[in-house]
């Protein structure tokens, strides 16, 4: 059968989709990239360790095969703490909340570890006690090779029983999440030869029902000096939502503007009824933008979207075999078009934000989220400013919703400004973090105390 090619409005023709890898092949990539995660990890560990051991000869000189030992477990202790961390969240993207069980099992591995550790040392220590006058190039040597001995027991160890869930899992189950026949065709279904449909409009009818969703959607856009790319963001939209037979509205918040987007979107909505714009006459911030949209929804499910091009509509047809299965699904960007310091901050603040609310999930800030908009209407939204989607995520979590994480694409910016490293907007979100965390907290304990 040919392949079928799409072509927009201008006469671009849009890339070929790429072929879904085999499963094995995508096990063995996974496994690859996370043994070279381990590898990374096991660096940082070691120049920890190995910095301790040598502060402790260094504060406490010695030539003694049995300190030495003791210096070593104490050095391998604290590398281990730092292993532990850094192995369960980054090298094998465990992102469910600590469990005494896993402690445990850690705790075993690592008691084995600096037993196997001391073993070796030990044995080539004494081998090379009479060839090594220098008592730190002595301990170092020794060190090194209880490192090499130790490093593929731990990797084992925590590969198959600390942390259980196997390699690959996380690419294999997202790849297994995804529309097959989207992903084969470019998200167009082909005529099929048996008579079912004849011509490419029944198969895409027939496609489109298939995917009609049984609730309606809202899509809150906030936008801010978006003029050059904000038009095509919100006939994208609307386009795609059209074509799928979904009955929604498009609610463009216009966040205090200096630029043309107010008057652009007040031309889209004049000739669309389904688009709606909310003026905001002074900026209130990002938080402020969305709840802004999220008072004025009146459909079943709530979902926002950055206005600034770098998400592609079309994924949200990812979301739709969960929806039903759980309250909220949440997009996390797969390839993230960002700057290294954006991307340096944003993960700063996810580990600071899983630190003092304990929220295990891995793009807390992505910007391409669903949820149920009775969520919007039972609960009041009190930050207005980048703490937004960590205020929302918390009290989804605290209200016992359920919610899972599905992959999308992040795409160059097209125009605009981005203002999220902006200091005041970075000092503005310290600020509600610390503010609000104290008042939720307290809150949780009144509850608890009833």
């Amino acid at each position: 059968m040919p392949h079928l090619v799409e072509t927009q409005p201008t006469g671009e023709v849009l890339p070929r989709p790429q072929a879904i890898q085999p499963r094995s092949v995508r096990f063995w990539n996974a496994s690859f990239r996370q043994f070279a995660r381990f590898s990374v990890v096991g660096i940082l560990n070691t120049l920890i360790d190995v910095t301790m051991l040598n502060m402790l000869l260094w504060r406490y000189p010695t030539h003694s095969a049995k300190l030495l030992l003791v210096y070593n477990s104490c050095a391998y202790c604290l590398g281990a703490l730092n292993s532990f961390c850094l192995n369960k969240y980054w090298t094998f993207k465990q992102r469910y909340a600590l469990t005494g069980g896993e402690i445990v099992r850690f705790a075993v591995v690592s008691i084995t570890g600096i037993l196997c550790s001391d073993s070796i040392l030990w044995l080539v220590a004494r081998f090379l006690h009479p060839l090594i006058i220098n008592n730190l190039l002595w301990a170092n040597i020794s060190k090194g090779i209880a490192i090499v001995g130790t490093m593929t027991l731990s990797y084992l160890g925590m590969r198959l029983w600390v942390f259980t869930k196997g390699a690959g899992q996380e690419e294999i189950k997202l790849a297994s999440s995804l529309p097959h026949l989207a992903d084969q065709t470019g998200g167009h279904i082909p005529p099929v030869a048996d008579g079912r449909a004849e011509t490419m409009e029944q198969a895409q009818a027939e496609a489109n029902a298939d995917r009609k969703l049984p609730y309606s959607l809202s899509v809150i856009l906030p936008a801010y000096n978006e003029e050059i790319i904000i038009a095509q963001t919100v006939r994208g939209i609307v386009d795609t939502l059209a074509r799928w037979g979904l009955d929604f509205e498009v609610i463009v918040v216009n966040d205090g503007s200096k630029d043309r987007t107010r008057a652009i979107v007040e031309e889209i909505a004049a000739a669309d009824s389904r688009v709606e714009l909310i003026n905001h006459a002074v900026n209130q911030g990002y938080g402020g933008a969305l709840t802004s949209g999220f008072k004025a929804t009146t459909k079943d499910l709530v979902f926002f979207m950055d206005s600034d091009g770098q998400f592609d509509m079309d994924d949200l047809e990812r979301f739709f075999p969960f929806i039903g299965k759980y309250d909220a699904v949440l997009g996390y960007r797969l390839d993230r078009q960002d700057t290294l310091v954006r991307k340096l901050n944003a993960w700063g603040w996810k580990m600071l934000v899983r630190l003092v609310f304990g929220l295990q999930v891995r793009d807390i800030d992505c910007a391409f989220k669903l949820y149920p908009a009775r969520f919007f209407h039972e609960e009041l939204l009190e930050t207005r400013g980048a703490m937004i989607n960590t205020e929302i995520l918390y009290k989804v979590t605290r209200a016992d919703y359920t919610y899972t994480e599905v992959g999308v694409r992040h795409l160059p910016r097209k125009g605009g400004r981005a203002t999220g490293a902006n200091p005041i907007v970075i000092a503005r979100a310290f600020v509600e973090l610390f503010v609000y965390a104290r008042k939720w907290h307290r809150e949780e304990q009144k509850t608890v105390s009833r």
